[in-house]
């Protein structure tokens, strides 16, 4: 898993890297041909910049649908000690730009979206939106990298299923570790006895939020992939 995940971080450090190279007509070399191959939801290199292309201008549209979208955003369990638990869908345009341009293209809309909140206006010096990263990355991962090896409704399902078991799991860890920490007067990775204390009392709410909010976003992305998909493909942002 560790080295996938750095084979993954490597592959987005060459991704960005080729697509600024388009984006300012440089030439591209075979090796980063090679690179978006890899890195994104196609297994042609012919016309690869012209991809590219595609993929910035998708990656750009989701970004700022998933940033506007986090607005909208309500508390499930608003009359309890957990109302600051809000659900938003701006996590549906990640995981459609992972389906329709793989993992990387997911990750760079997730920090992008997350950069803009840091940049404008966010209240938790980045310590949120880095918890929401870890978050939203381990929900959208296994699916997007899924669907680039083998596509077809069954394979949507069924990585989603997972997904939201991963999601689930791991908002246990990020709020134990981080949020909870960073709220109660410590530091994120280092819990206090307050922080400790709330969670203890408070992890069945996290962890229903999580596995409704992960269910929730599935099904949406489910209804929206196919009309999404062929909008894109009527625009010329389609991959494939």
């Amino acid at each position: 898993v560790i080295i996938s995940l750095i084979q993954i971080g490597g592959l987005g450090f060459m991704t960005i890297a080729t697509m600024f190279s388009v984006l300012l007509k440089r030439r591209m070399g075979l090796r980063e041909r090679e690179v978006m191959v890899e890195s994104i939801n196609t297994e042609h290199i012919g016309g690869i910049k012209n991809l590219t292309k595609k993929i910035i201008a998708g990656t750009a549209i989701f970004a700022a649908l998933s940033y506007g979208v986090s607005f909208l955003e309500f508390s499930l369990f608003p009359a309890s000690a957990v109302a600051f638990l809000k659900l938003d869908f701006s996590n549906v345009f990640i995981m459609l730009a992972g389906f329709m341009y793989g993992p990387i293209p997911a990750l760079i809309v997730t920090v992008i979206k997350e950069g803009i909140h840091v940049f404008l206006g966010g209240t938790t010096g980045g310590v949120g939106e880095l918890a929401n990263i870890i978050l939203t990355t381990s929900y959208a991962l296994l699916p997007s990298i899924i669907y680039t090896k083998r596509k077809g409704f069954k394979t949507v399902i069924l990585t989603l299923a997972i997904a939201c078991v991963i999601q689930t799991g791991m908002s246990l860890l990020v709020n134990k570790f981080i949020n909870f920490p960073f709220f109660m007067g410590s530091v994120p990775f280092v819990p206090n006895q307050a922080s400790n204390g709330a969670f203890a009392s408070l992890w069945p709410y996290v962890l229903a939020f999580n596995a409704i909010k992960s269910v929730a976003i599935s099904i949406v992305t489910i209804l929206l992939y196919k009309r999404i998909s062929y909008l894109f493909k009527k625009i010329n942002l389609q991959n494939y």
